[in-house]
């Protein structure tokens, strides 16, 4: 299996998409700073005002925007909690396998390894190495812009940061396996694209959610990959903050399995 990472490890750094998704979650990142400073620091409303974006009455009331916030509640709003990490992490997952079978490639990779446990168990360590590294980049990404822009809200600490990074790893990489399980079944780069901004962005858990929550049955929905990256502990507190690590675990051996289960079954 490590021949079989190591080239598709070669092939993600030579790849453009890898580079152009982590470009993607670095302008999100920048022009939520730049409205962020427009509108809740004294200098950015001065500009603000002056290019008509905003009234002077309007002013106090934005300054409570950055209330209680430090760098990782920034990235996390700016991330992991509206989907946008996820929406752009899952893409890439969706173009990086699904090129396989869009080249043919695949077949030649079946004919070295027929044993399909290795091929699903390569992409997803591919995806989990690329996943800590777009997490990492993009924390020190914030870090970095808070500090061109005065510090705007104060620094995280350490623990939580080393925390909620593990956490948040184990479920966006989950969320990569369901990627994978969907262009297994789909083979299908618009199919697996429609379903990550779907999927990735929390439209289908909001509509299904709303749905049961009529008849008092959608609670089970809270412990979707969506609902954990948006209402997840920031630090831990207690025992009951773990629970995040399962629930990641589990969707991820759920649906790396059933992806080489499927992939078992079909005809390369």
């Amino acid at each position: 299996m490590f021949n079989l990472l190591r080239m598709d490890l070669y092939r993600m750094r030579r790849s453009r998409s890898a580079y152009v998704c982590l470009g993607i979650l670095f302008l999100t990142t920048l022009a939520s700073y730049i409205l962020l400073w427009l509108l809740a620091t004294p200098q950015g409303q001065e500009t603000a005002i002056r290019i008509g974006m905003m009234t002077a009455e309007e002013t106090q009331e934005s300054l409570s925007m950055l209330e209680g916030m430090d760098t990782l509640t920034m990235f996390r709003n700016i991330n992991l909690d509206g989907g946008a990490y996820c929406i752009t992490f899952g893409i890439w997952v969706i173009l990086f396998v699904c090129m396989d079978y869009r080249s043919g490639f695949l077949k030649n990779i079946m004919a070295l390894y027929q044993n399909r446990w290795v091929y699903v168990g390569s992409k997803l360590l591919a995806a989990a190495l690329l996943n800590i590294l777009y997490l990492i980049s993009n924390f020190l990404f914030v870090v970095l812009l808070n500090a061109l822009f005065g510090n705007m809200v104060p620094q995280a600490g350490l623990g939580d940061v080393l925390f909620y990074m593990a956490w948040a790893w184990i479920l966006t990489t989950a969320f990569g396996g369901l990627m994978l399980l969907i262009c297994v079944c789909t083979r299908s780069t618009a199919a697996g694209t429609f379903a990550a901004v779907l999927l990735g962005g929390g439209s289908v858990v909001s509509m299904v959610q709303g749905i049961l929550s009529m008849f008092h049955a959608g609670d089970w929905l809270n412990y979707s990959i969506y609902m954990m990256l948006s209402n997840g502990p920031s630090r831990y507190t207690g025992l009951q903050d773990l629970k995040v690590f399962a629930v990641g675990a589990g969707f991820l051996v759920l649906y790396s399995a059933l992806a080489g289960w499927i992939m078992k079954k079909q005809d390369i």
